[in-house]
């Protein structure tokens, strides 16, 4: 008996039309060269990696999870000692009690700023959920019901920083500034490491006692550096996206100045108690092995995103960054330009999915979001934005935010899945 070992076979079998795959072969085709720098980068963060838990000494005991107190962790205190060295950092706090991306980043704010300070962010706003957290949509909780104001200066048409409106926004109040790196529900562009250390050094060049704290979600692993090589007092992000390489349920991650770290730490849990409680349950060698994992499942997702951009914008679709442009996150904005095609390009890639592929995802009210938001993922971690997944709010420009594959082949077929929905409508 002969097996065909035809891939082409499976994809017809998974309901891609020849037009599509043929698509598929030319854009890959294409791409071969910049993929093979993409892997370049990967192998210098994979042994990144490798040489950060190679010098702290790594071994099988740290697998070993902690119940209650949580105390003597030996595990935890050497997955935070890896860390800090990744990302060149004098201290870190890493844990499964970090719900997600947003509490990682209110943790760190609640924690930096206190009553009459003022936090700034330089790049325009934030991503919705911190909308709720600093005050700008009324929540419970919210850093300004603890009297910390909030002031902002919006990039210049083009994603230029607005030098002039930064100097004249800082003043004696002016405690800690954020920056975001990945784009959010924006379409401007995603910020490099090294945009981000220019404007940190021109921050500091005013008031050199400021705390920069970014917001590293999705970026980590991208490029060789980070932005504490450049200057961040924190960096921050969640552990169901890159750094967790996909094998991690949950978590977050902040990294940074020692004295920064310990004020999360001791809001993470109390004071007087700080970085020596919290139980790992278990998570350990997820945390490790995923970490381990993530330079190449982190390349995987830029080459999805830059597949996507190259055959979406020859079709005439505005996409950020391009199909040439450098990267420096894994997402990637398609304007699709109608809640049909939205919907249809969400419904290819939950289609392509592993899990929960019969599914049609909907627009519903999310939490933490102004309007409604479509999300699709098919993921093994909820919400694992490492993972296969596209989500966009129901509403003009009608963009979709496409990021995640854990294997290049994976995104591929979503891709390709998402362009075969949309040319059938």
């Amino acid at each position: 008996m002969v097996i065909s070992m035809n891939v082409n076979d499976f994809y017809r079998s998974l309901g891609l039309s020849e037009k599509t795959i043929e698509i598929g072969e030319k854009y890959e085709k294409e791409l071969k060269e910049r993929f093979e720098k993409l892997d370049k980068v990967a192998e210098y963060n994979q042994m990144k990696v490798i040489k950060a838990m190679q010098d702290n000494r790594l071994s099988d005991r740290h697998f070993n999870g902690s119940t209650g107190y949580g105390y003597n962790d030996d595990g935890r205190e050497t997955l935070e000692a890896v860390y800090a060295s990744i990302f060149h950092a004098e201290d870190a706090l890493v844990r499964p009690q970090i719900t997600c991306g947003t509490h990682a980043l209110a943790l760190a704010l609640s924690a930096n700023l206190r009553p009459g300070d003022e936090l700034l962010s330089p790049v325009g706003k934030p991503y919705d959920t911190l909308e709720g957290v600093i005050g700008i949509t009324p929540s419970k909780g919210s850093l300004a019901e603890y009297g910390v104001s909030y002031r902002q200066v919006d990039l210049l048409p083009g994603g230029a920083f607005d030098y002039d409106g930064i100097r004249a926004a800082i003043n004696e109040k002016t405690k800690l500034v954020t920056i975001q790196r990945s784009k959010g529900y924006q379409t401007r562009p995603t910020l490099s490491v090294e945009r981000i250390g220019e404007l940190i050094s021109f921050i500091k060049s005013i008031k050199p006692e400021l705390t920069v704290m970014v917001d590293n979600c999705y970026g980590e692993f991208v490029e060789t550096i980070e932005p504490t090589d450049v200057g961040a007092d924190m960096c921050i992000g969640s552990l169901i996206k890159n750094p967790g390489g996909g094998l991690v349920a949950t978590g977050g991650y902040i990294v940074g100045k020692k004295e920064c770290i310990d004020n999360c730490a001791y809001r993470l849990t109390s004071p007087g108690l700080g970085k020596e409680v919290g139980a790992t349950l278990g998570m350990n060698q997820s945390m490790f092995q995923g970490l381990f994992l993530a330079p190449t499942v982190v390349a995987s997702a830029i080459k999805g995103a830059i597949f996507a951009a190259r055959i979406y914008e020859d079709l005439g679709y505005p996409v950020i960054p391009n199909g040439t442009e450098e990267r420096y996150d894994i997402i990637q904005a398609i304007t699709l330009g109608s809640a049909e095609k939205l919907i249809a390009f969400c419904g290819g890639i939950q289609a392509a999915a592993p899990v929960d592929s019969y599914v049609t995802p909907e627009g519903w009210a999310m939490p933490g979001y102004n309007d409604e938001v479509i999300m699709a993922a098919g993921a093994f971690v909820q919400g694992s934005s490492i993972e296969l997944s596209a989500d966009g709010p129901i509403a003009p420009p009608y963009a979709v935010y496409f990021q995640g594959g854990l294997t290049w082949y994976h995104a591929k077929f979503g891709i390709l899945m998402s362009l075969d929905k949309i040319l059938k409508l």
